[in-house]
């Protein structure tokens, strides 16, 4: 049976409340017997029509639980998506105001920008390259609102998707000049390295996870749009950092990119 409105509104409040005073809620599973993936796509519309109402607008998709390790952790065997907005959007350098983030991780990624809609369902990732402007590195700064990260599929998927904030690179590649399967990653940590990764790692191409969010809002009648930033997918597994900290990465054939994170205030 499906959660009545009034608790997905609820559950969707609660999220973007807890981010905006920078605190984490109970996971929301063991409080809605039944929450189902429907169920929590609802909760997070709910909390994006927050983040809208308060003056951001979407500027793209994100794609998250693309590998096997996590998605076995989590316990589901497909990908999910988030909506990124506008006040997710750091520039390549910047530096991240504490008290921004709640408990966030690292991921190095591959970020396609559209210059045609991408409508499915029957996209292909053929027609993912042809449909892209340029793709760059990426860091995605995941951040959850559940408590402890004690997430679900449920949980993740009504966050979402646990988006916190995203840096996209300067560098701009044409998809069909680098092979993304291949393309190589080194993600560094106040220079020393903390992860590498392949393209492969992502749905065995980035393509494919673009592709696979295409045909799945689709058919949801929601078509990616020309303009938008698709942030395709970790890959490597998340890392953690500190404050002060700052992190690099680099992709092969692509770019680099570089964000640092202010030490918390301390008061005296």
């Amino acid at each position: 049976m499906a959660l009545q409105k009034s608790l997905i509104e609820r559950f969707g409040d609660e999220l973007y409340e807890a981010r905006v005073a920078g605190q984490t809620v109970p996971n929301l599973r063991d409080r809605a017997e039944g929450m189902t993936i429907v169920d929590a796509y609802q909760v997070q519309a709910r909390m994006i029509a927050r983040r809208l109402a308060a003056g951001e607008a979407v500027v793209g998709k994100k794609i998250g639980v693309t590998s096997k390790a996590v998605q076995q952790a989590i316990g589901v065997f497909e990908p999910d998506f988030g909506i990124l907005t506008s006040g997710m959007v750091y520039e390549d350098g910047a530096t991240i105001p504490a008290g921004t983030l709640i408990q966030p991780k690292a991921e190095g990624e591959i970020a396609f920008v559209l210059k045609r809609d991408l409508v499915g369902p029957g996209i292909t990732a053929a027609e993912v390259i042809s449909a892209t402007d340029h793709v760059s590195a990426c860091f995605e700064i995941v951040d959850s609102r559940i408590k402890d990260w004690d997430i679900r599929i449920q949980d993740t998927v009504a966050d979402n998707a646990s988006c916190g904030v995203y840096v996209v690179g300067q560098d701009k590649v044409d998809p069909r000049d680098v092979d993304l399967a291949l393309a190589g990653m080194v993600a560094e940590r106040n220079g020393e390295i903390a992860v590498t990764g392949a393209g492969a790692a992502v749905q065995g191409s980035p393509a494919n996870a673009v592709a696979w969010l295409a045909n799945t809002l689709g058919r949801l009648g929601t078509p990616l749009l020309a303009g938008e930033t698709i942030l395709s997918g970790a890959l490597a597994p998340m890392f953690l950092f500190d404050p002060g900290d700052t992190l690099t990465m680099r992709v092969g054939g692509i770019g680099s990119c570089t964000i640092s994170f202010a030490k918390e205030l301390v008061d005296a």
